[in-house]
């Protein structure tokens, strides 16, 4: 009975790791923004490129690679594309939408369509309604970065995932809504930053064993593993949280490109230290000296967003305890899975290095990607 517990212990948490390692990709955000000046709209939409591809299907001659040339002659596809998924109202009357020429915005992550537009309200706009459902039935994943400012004041959200038009007011920005929209952004993309989520992994795999005459060996208890968890989760979460307050306020900033590169990097380190042991005793000093790191790459996110003014404390901490509770959910799932399983040799000479190894694989693509083809 013991021994079938654990079979099914180890085949939950190759499923569970089976999605995270295959997932190559950074997660799919639309930035959109929007400034208020009386009856009129002055606004942006950004979409990845290979999102637009995903959507309207602009590689013309099927090479896998959209050239400028492809996306200039898809423009009209893609004007009418985002008018039938993004709509404007004031309070309840349609704003007409208008495009100008297309542009190419350069991000970490790649190539994007950087499409410019004016909306004509009927009226002067001091409630607002938006509408989004781009990708939502290509990409359930996707989500739109909202920045939203009439001068004054400024409001950010996080839209689509076939949620319902989102109603803002100008002249009184709600706090709380605020503070739910952070939460919700931080959460979202602790699950859609793959690239955390495996470090923290490489970090939980070896936590329920322990380097003994250079063989890894089950925890004999429940105690020393929790207490393995806990230094290892509260380093990381203590120096992200560092970097991400001082990025925020403007105090330290690197290149994201930089920062990208390096939180790969952190992976590779971190995994193969489960398949190479040097590190066995102090993994919450990694955790601690990459969380820094990864510190950075959470604040890129809050770069987009945008900080809103008279709530700058209070949506930093809501961001953060987001990407506390994502990392929390991802912590409960696994721990108790593998701790079942920690005294199965196949998790010792199998689950444990050879996941480690498909995470370093994956993490040195990334690394390659970001060093040397930004653009890709």
């Amino acid at each position: 009975m013991k021994h079938a517990v654990r079979t099914l212990a180890a085949a939950a948490l190759l499923w569970l790791l089976t999605p995270l390692a295959a997932q190559a990709h950074i997660a799919s955000n639309g930035f959109l923004v929007v400034q208020v000046r009386g009856q009129t709209l002055n606004g942006s939409m950004e979409l990845a490129v290979r999102d637009v591809e995903l959507a309207i299907g602009v590689d013309s001659n099927g090479d896998g690679k959209v050239t400028w040339a492809e996306l200039r002659a898809a423009e009209p596809r893609l004007q009418l594309y985002v008018a039938q998924h993004l709509s404007f109202a004031a309070p309840n009357v349609a704003c007409a939408l208008s495009f100008q020429s297309l542009q190419v915005n350069q991000r970490v992550d790649g190539n994007y369509a950087w499409l410019p537009f004016m909306a004509h309200c009927p009226v002067a706009v001091q409630s607002l309604r938006i509408g989004y459902s781009l990708l939502d039935d290509i990409d359930p994943s996707h989500r739109g970065l909202l920045t939203l400012s009439d001068g004054a004041t400024a409001q950010t959200a996080v839209l689509g995932g076939n949620a319902s038009a989102a109603q803002f007011m100008l002249d009184r920005p709600s706090r709380a809504r605020a503070f739910e929209e952070y939460l919700q952004a931080g959460i979202w993309h602790i699950w859609s930053g793959i690239d955390h989520l495996l470090f923290l992994l490489s970090l939980l795999l070896p936590a329920v064993l322990i380097r003994t005459a250079g063989h890894w060996e089950p925890v004999p208890r429940v105690r020393p593993a929790f207490l393995n968890i806990l230094k290892v989760v509260t380093a990381f979460t203590l120096a992200h949280s560092i970097t991400l307050s001082l990025a925020a306020f403007g105090l330290v900033r690197l290149p994201s490109r930089l920062t990208e590169s390096v939180i790969a990097a952190s992976i590779i380190v971190a995994a193969l230290n489960n398949v190479f042991p040097l590190v066995t005793e102090s993994r919450a000093r990694i955790a601690f000296a990459f969380g820094l790191l990864h510190g950075f790459g959470f604040a890129s996110v809050l770069a987009d967003m945008g900080l809103p003014s008279g709530a700058r404390v209070l949506s930093l901490l809501a961001f953060n305890l987001g990407i506390e509770s994502g990392q929390l959910a991802v912590v409960l799932a696994v721990m108790p899975i593998i701790y079942l399983v920690r005294c199965a040799a196949v998790y010792r000479r199998s689950i444990m290095p050879w996941s480690s190894a498909a995470i370093a694989a994956l993490a040195l693509f990334w690394l390659v990607q970001r060093a040397f083809y930004p653009g890709s």
